[in-house]
């Protein structure tokens, strides 16, 4: 078995670490955050893809160890960089994975294999983590060592699909190198799927997440305007899935949060940009769209309270989620956030509930509250930004004067849905 460095233990280093100290390969688990390390030695995780106890189980095999510390990461077998690339000013930020790959490089040896993880735009890999490599080691990649890409196919809360069953495509910067990244990711996966080189893996990531931002964006642009035809855009998204070809569902919402969506299409559009001085139409109108709808949600919420004779100015409003999506307590560009800072902007009195979220995580002005039929009744509207099975939606429509529905989950009299 390997040794395995893993560089950063988010929502996509973590899950990967673990599962590959499982496999049976000697993992440490690098992370700037020291806290996080902290956390994560003493068995508590924070990713709901990795329970509290399979984070223990891990750490009792003694192949699993999390650390701070550049200073005591080893020479490595295989060495994963799993970092944040945020978009900053509409422009990939790789800060983090230029740290990674030079501490990487600081400890890389013939032989070993280097695979980038995370999401970006085509040609980081031999652009970017190569030259950074070869700089700091001295070596030649393809001579000394292997590099390849391997796009995370996380989906935070998904029980169906996890790290293990869902297929991963692998590349490398050559031939030796693609079979290295896929000899390794065959022991931790089910099923890898191999690709010819590094830039057609990193552009099939994005156009994975890129689909969905522009289909999400469909439906919440006739989201929006469905009011104004009276027409149930809930009604006719479930008739239209109702035919077994040429369609698939997606539903409207307050926005669409994660890393995948708001920002991946992003790094395409800047990437088309960048090289070819063109802009990518389609990709940056659906952006557009899905960055509007928290202020089309705050803007609806603020109407229905202005029919019931109440200004949101003053107003006690209840939210019911922070994360981005449902069954997940990641908040990363989450729209439930925007909504929650628009309504915190126009002096409102915002309370949040939201089981998965870890009670560490704030958001200025807003009171986090257990979900009860006090709170509910208490306030002056209740909106539901994200859909937690946890949520009893059943007390929520009866105990609560005003529902604004993000999520299309309720009816009834006091029920608005968007």
């Amino acid at each position: 078995m390997a040794s395995v460095v893993v560089m950063g233990q988010g929502y996509v280093g973590l899950p990967l670490a673990v599962r590959a100290a499982e496999a049976g390969h000697h993992v440490i688990g690098f992370d700037v955050d020291g806290e996080r390390a902290r956390r994560l030695a003493a068995g508590e995780s924070f990713v709901g893809d990795v329970t509290s106890q399979r984070l223990r189980a891990a750490l009792g095999t003694g192949r699993y160890r999390p650390t701070a510390s550049a200073a005591e990461l080893p020479g490595f077998d295989v060495g994963i960089i799993a970092v944040p690339t945020p978009l900053k000013a509409g422009a990939p930020d790789l800060a983090d994975v230029a740290a990674a790959a030079r501490t990487l490089g600081e400890r890389l040896r013939p032989g070993a294999c280097v695979v980038l993880e995370s999401t970006t735009y085509p040609g980081t890999t031999e652009e970017v983590v190569g030259p950074i490599l070869e700089q700091v080691s001295g070596l030649r990649v393809g001579r000394d060592f292997h590099l390849g890409y391997s796009p995370e196919r996380i989906d935070p809360g998904n029980a169906a699909w996890d790290i293990a069953t869902t297929p991963k495509p692998v590349s490398g910067v050559d031939a030796a190198s693609l079979q290295s990244v896929q000899c390794f990711y065959d022991t931790i996966v089910d099923q890898t799927v191999a690709v010819s080189g590094t830039r057609e893996a990193e552009l099939a990531k994005l156009i994975e997440n890129t689909f969905r931002a522009v289909n999400v964006a469909l439906v919440n642009e006739i989201a929006t305007f469905a009011r104004d035809l009276d027409v149930d855009i809930w009604e006719s998204i479930e008739v239209a899935a109702t035919k077994p070809f040429g369609f698939m569902r997606f539903d409207p919402g307050p926005g669409v949060g994660g890393h995948c969506l708001p920002v991946d299409a992003g790094y395409l559009s800047w990437r088309v940009r960048e090289r070819s001085g063109r802009p990518l139409r389609l990709v940056d109108t659906a952006n557009d769209i899905n960055g509007r709808m928290p202020g089309y949600v705050v803007g609806r919420l603020t109407a229905a309270l202005h029919e019931r004779g109440i200004e949101v100015e003053g107003s006690r409003i209840l939210l019911l989620g922070l994360a981005y999506k449902e069954e997940s307590g990641d908040t990363r560009e989450s729209p439930a956030v925007a909504v929650a800072e628009a309504l915190v902007a126009l002096r409102a009195d915002v309370s949040a509930a939201d089981p998965h979220v870890d009670g560490g995580v704030e958001v200025a002005g807003v009171r986090r509250v257990e979900l009860g039929p006090e709170e509910i009744s208490d306030v002056d509207a209740v909106v539901l930004l994200t859909a937690h099975r946890a949520f009893d939606l059943d007390l929520v429509a009866s105990r609560a004067s005003l529902v604004f529905d993000a999520r299309g989950r309720l009816r009834g009299p006091n029920i608005e849905r968007l």
